[in-house]
């Protein structure tokens, strides 16, 4: 087994004049072939009025990661990064990258995905976070944010 932090980020694409990307990282324990243990998740989201570059998904990478096991490696898509070659995005980093390969490392992919769009959509249908004027990330800590239906009340 090895360790790995498979990441995604979601809404990398214009809506309503900005730019409102959730980052998902999950840790996990892999095999070859099977996600043997999942260890944490952090999710943070990010907004901007311009496209996102590569340094630029780089950085909300590196801050989502953060706390995660430092010894664990970031696994991605190569479309997440632009299609760069690994070896130019891994220098980039400040722990070690590579892109996904196994069909674990797929596997993981698939969850940070599923993590990423869900919170994505939640943040923007129970918040409204994407029309508010703060910039900053949510903290992984904590979060003021209630998933409560208050509807049914």
């Amino acid at each position: 087994m090895f360790d790995i932090i498979a990441v995604d980020i979601s809404g990398r694409h214009l809506e309503n004049d900005e730019y409102f990307m959730v980052c998902a990282a999950v840790s996990v324990s892999v095999s070859p072939d099977h996600i043997e243990k999942t260890h944490d998740v952090n999710i943070c989201y990010f907004k901007s009025t311009n496209a996102p570059e590569l340094i630029d998904v780089v950085d909300m990478v590196e801050k989502t990661v953060t706390g995660l096991n430092p010894q664990s490696t970031i696994v991605m898509e190569a479309g997440d990064m632009f299609n760069k070659p690994q070896f130019l995005v891994s220098n980039m980093f400040s722990r070690n990258f590579k892109y996904q390969e196994s069909l674990s490392e797929r596997r993981a992919i698939e969850i940070a995905h599923h993590i990423s769009v869900g919170a994505r959509r939640l943040l923007k249908m129970k918040c409204n976070v994407a029309h508010q004027s703060n910039t900053e990330d949510i903290p992984h800590e904590k979060s003021d944010y209630s998933t409560e239906d208050k509807s049914r009340h």
